[in-house]
């Protein structure tokens, strides 16, 4: 095939030996584009030499994350890379839905038997399949979801039975193997089954992988309600099921689901929800995305066309890409938007999950959108080291937890092998340099808490050695690196490995094409026609670059969503929208506006206001759409000011050997003493007070002068305590909780209150610990004696000095043995970013925001209707974002901005002194502006 673009499968099935890595799905066909057809002159290309060097980097970070669960937490399913043991389900406590992914089955070495091979790791392999043939037991007393069980553990077992039967060919390794793991993959495809005995075919969320379903012993079997990617994505590992073993019943009821959803998607607008009633068919959730819940339903529509040839899901896939497109799309945003009026966005911020669409995209061919969307999520990467849960449109932090997802680097890995442009390779880079400089721990990696302060959180997902490592190592490997050919299979919504194969064996489902039944189609958007990448990438070099270019300060130079129609109305010398923030009850111009609107204002006896919308009221359906817009800011507006309320974050961050501030504990703070979110962070070594409950002069103040006094909670006020240890000398305080075994998993963090008297007089900074976080910082004196910890708002940069130290000792087992002992307690504080009742309840009913079905209400207190333009960071605002528009629309003044948004605490660009130096005298407001920021 030409470099010029070529094309398989144009007019037929696909066949046998599709290039699935490499292909690029237009409307009808699968067409190659290749990989080095062009790269942009602006980056230049990487060496061999390099991408080398970066791809043994990757293999020993997998080294490093699978070693430590093996050692440490196999056989149990997931490692807790904080306190180095195993997470047992029913050993833990709950973290509800999360847990459903385990199963008692050691899911974290199943998930990773594929990626054994693919890294070359042959023996490792073999060794890890004897194991899970010894060892795993499919038949646990225990309630699992249907959908992770499918995607991690049955395809697990079809991915690694499909490179066991390659290996076993070659010859060398796997001589003895004989479809174990292609039986225990059936027997649970059989425990999966009872799943779908519903009367749509669509199957319940869990099932008990002993009992089954509805039996008293099950503790399962009265859901009503399913996601649609949890239904909808079975059929590749269902199919490939029945294809390796002839039994067709996991096809034929993998297709009834994905058929019954494909009929109940909305007729005009052909989008789904997001939850769907398993019994009735009826929309649960009528928002409609690409990100969580939706996400895997379009991907397997695609991929069930390269796998199975079956025309029908490829054009299903085009009718809802075409309204993705059309409703969804935003470029570079993807915002929800309801399946009912999808000109109207459903929320105003996106979920990590879609970070997957871009690498969809190349797949089905439509590459400009996809750099535009990739390009985006890399600024967001950029600004926060990782992509938070969920982000507004403006950019800002909504969820901060990052569980390592690898969504991203899936994305990445398809734009390289399409474009060949080597700027992804550095996009790749600095992927690997964030993992290992912001989650990387003694025992693995650990999933970020937050992304704003670094606090980690004691989890390591099975999907982060299933998917992560692949494709980063994929993306730095040549063809000569792999010892078999990538393009040979397709990849699974989990990364495993299917072989294209399939699609000419065990064809005994029907393939009718019963889409006409539904929809009347356009024949034209199925036109068995591919581009090449003279279409794709016009002859120009910079033109991936072209695309990418805009964006490259669309996270620290934003606009927001709504800039567009203020324009217009700038243009046209209308006033703009009215914005929640902007909102004064007692202004009569603004009530006027509600009243347009549709939205009515109540006050309350409590003197609240309460604000409610009826869409029918307002003077015209653009004046509905900015009421329902206004409801959603004053919603998120009125649950940003809640959190404002909360407690602030802070960090105890252990910053000696041999931790080198990698374990990052989230701190409750004080009403008192020094605060750290306005004055320099507080470095020292730790040293334990005596009396150690701080309540009166201390006997030792020889032993804590200087440094940061540990000190036990009780027996007097934290006021009184903290005095005692500024009297002998401490430069800061860390209070311990008395109550043996407290966590913040269990218990809710407080604010250390003052003692009722004047605590002016105490200078230090006092920072409060639950036991479990405090034991892990007692157990280090007892093991390394010296301990040094920074106290500050958030996590800092580790030191390079040190970071290299232990680089160059590495090898040394008994450190790492050492490091592990220490971090076997280890828990870290959530202090900010759970769901508030406000978004709780938005999200389980997302209809309270539409505009036939249902009333609006958002209610605010007087105190809220003045607030400070530069106090609410999470709202889409103009104030501080387009200065230039906004003096042009608003005599107002302007907010302040930051001097330079590249500079970052988490990610210097210049030393830090050097900044302080330059605006000394700013300082104050500009760590606030920072903190708040990340």
């Amino acid at each position: 095939m030409s470099e010029a673009g070529g094309c398989w499968g144009c007019g037929s099935p696909v066949p046998q030996r599709a290039p699935w890595s490499l292909v690029a799905a237009t409307t009808a066909a699968l067409c190659l584009v290749s990989a080095t057809s062009v790269w942009t002159a602006g980056t230049a290309p990487m060496s061999r030499e390099e991408k080398q060097k970066l791809g043994n980097q990757v293999l020993e970070m997998f080294d490093h994350a699978y070693g430590n669960y093996m050692e440490h937490a196999y056989p149990a399913d997931e490692l807790m890379p904080l306190t180095c043991r195993g997470r047992v389900r029913g050993q833990e406590p709950s973290r509800g839905d999360v847990d459903d992914a385990l199963g008692k089955f050691s899911l974290t070495l199943i998930d990773s038997l594929d990626t054994l091979v693919v890294l070359n790791k042959t023996k490792e392999f073999e060794d890890a399949v004897r194991k899970v043939l010894r060892d795993v037991n499919l038949d646990n007393d225990v309630v699992v979801s249907v959908f992770e069980t499918n995607i991690r553990v049955l395809g697990g077992l079809l991915g690694g039975h499909s490179l066991a039967i390659m290996l076993k060919e070659k010859g060398e390794y796997m001589q003895w193997y004989n479809d174990e793991l292609l039986q225990m993959a059936k027997q649970l495809g059989y425990k999966l089954l009872p799943a779908f005995n519903t009367t749509s075919g669509l199957p319940y969320p869990r099932i008990n992988l002993k009992f089954g379903i509805r039996k008293p012993e099950a503790r399962t079997g009265t859901e009503t309600d399913t996601c649609t990617a949890c239904a909808g994505t079975l059929i590749l590992e269902f199919a490939a099921l029945s294809r390796f073993t002839g039994a067709t019943i996991f096809e034929e009821y993998a297709r009834k689901a994905l058929d019954f959803l494909w009929e109940k998607r909305q007729r005009s607008s052909n989008l789904v929800g997001v939850t769907i009633n398993i019994h009735t068919g009826d929309w649960v959730r009528k928002d409609s995305g690409v990100g969580a819940g939706i996400d895997s339903y379009y991907e397997y529509l695609l991929k069930a066309y390269v796998l199975l040839g079956d025309d029908s899901f490829l054009e299903r896939f085009n009718t809802h890409y075409d309204a993705i497109m059309r409703y969804i799309s935003q470029p570079p945003l993807l915002l929800d938007v309801h399946i009912h009026k999808p000109m109207l966005n459903a929320r105003t911020w996106m979920d990590a999950l879609l970070a997957f669409f871009p690498g969809l995209q190349v797949l089905k061919g439509d590459i400009r959108p996809a750099i535009e969307t990739h390009e985006m999520l890399y600024q967001v990467i950029k600004k926060h080291n990782f992509l938070p849960e969920a982000f507004t449109t403006d950019f800002r932090v909504h969820w901060a937890q990052h569980p390592l997802r690898p969504e991203f680097a899936e994305s990445t890995y398809f734009l390289y092998k399409a474009t060949g442009d080597p700027y992804y390779l550095e996009v790749g880079k600095t992927l690997i340099e964030n993992l290992n400089k912001y989650a990387r721990v003694p025992c693995g990696f650990a999933a970020m808490k937050d992304v704003r302060t670094g606090s980690h959180e004691d989890r390591m997902d099975s999907f982060f050695l299933a998917e992560m490592f692949k494709y980063l190592y994929l993306l730095f490997a040549d063809k000569e690196d792999i010892i078999f050919d990538i393009e040979d299979y397709i990849f699974t919504t989990e990364a495993h490995l299917l072989p294209l194969w399939l699609s000419t064996t065990n064809q005994s489902i029907s393939k009718k094409n019963t889409t006409s039944d539904y929809t009347e189609l356009d024949d034209s958007n199925f036109d068995w026609t591919c581009p090449n990448t003279q279409i794709l990438f016009p002859n120009d070099p910079l033109y991936a670059q072209s695309i990418r270019e805009p964006l490259k300060n669309v996270v620290d130079k934003s606009c927001p969503r709504g800039i567009i129609r203020v324009e217009e109305s700038f243009r046209s010398g209308t006033k703009p929208p009215l914005r929640a923030r902007d909102f004064m009850a007692t202004n009569p111009e603004h009530l006027e506006i509600l009243k347009k609107m549709g939205v009515s204002l109540i006050h309350l006896k409590d003197g609240r206001v309460q604000l409610v919308q009826h869409a029918i009221q307002a003077a015209s359906s653009i004046d509905a759409e900015d009421g329902l817009r206004f409801m959603q800011e004053m919603i998120e507006l009125s649950s940003q000011q809640q959190k404002e309320q909360q407690l602030p974050p802070r960090a105890v961050q252990i910053v000696s050997h041999p931790f080198f501030g990698r374990v990052v504990l989230t701190a409750g703070p004080a009403q008192f003493g020094l605060d750290l979110s306005k004055h320099k962070e507080t470095r020292g070594f730790v040293a334990s007070s005596k009396p150690y409950n701080g309540c009166s002069e201390l006997t030792n103040p020889e032993a804590v002068m200087g440094k940061i006094a540990l000190i036990q909670r009780g027996q007097c006020m934290f006021a009184e305590k903290a005095r005692n240890i500024q009297n002998a000398g401490a430069i800061g305080g860390i209070v311990i909780d008395d109550n043996e075994g407290s966590s913040s998993d269990t218990a809710p963090l407080f604010q250390m209150a003052g003692d009722g008297k004047d605590t002016d007089d105490i200078k230090i900074p006092m920072l409060f610990l639950f036991s479990k976080e405090g034991s892990i910082i007692l157990d280090a004196i007892q093991e390394f004696e010296e301990v040094e910890v920074l106290l500050s708002d958030k996590a800092k940069d580790r030191d390079p000095e040190m970071e290299n130290e232990e680089q160059s000792s590495s090898e040394n087992d008994s450190q790492n043995q050492s490091a592990e002992q220490i971090t076997s307690s280890s828990q870290d504080v959530d202090l900010i970013d759970q769901e508030s009742p406000e978004e709780s309840s938005l999200n389980s009913n997302p209809e309270s925001l539409t505009l036939a079905d249902t009333d609006s209400t958002a209610s605010i207190s007087p105190s809220e209707q003045n607030s400070d333009p530069t106090e609410n960071h999470e709202t889409t605002s103009l104030d501080g974002e387009c200065t230039d528009l906004d003096n042009q629309l608003q005599e107002q003044p302007e907010t302040e901005e930051d001097p330079n948004p590249n500079i970052s605490w988490g990610k210097k660009v210049q030393p830090i002194d050097s900044i302080l130096a330059d605006w000394n005298e700013d300082i104050e407001a500009f760590e606030m502006m920072e903190k708040d920021e990340l």
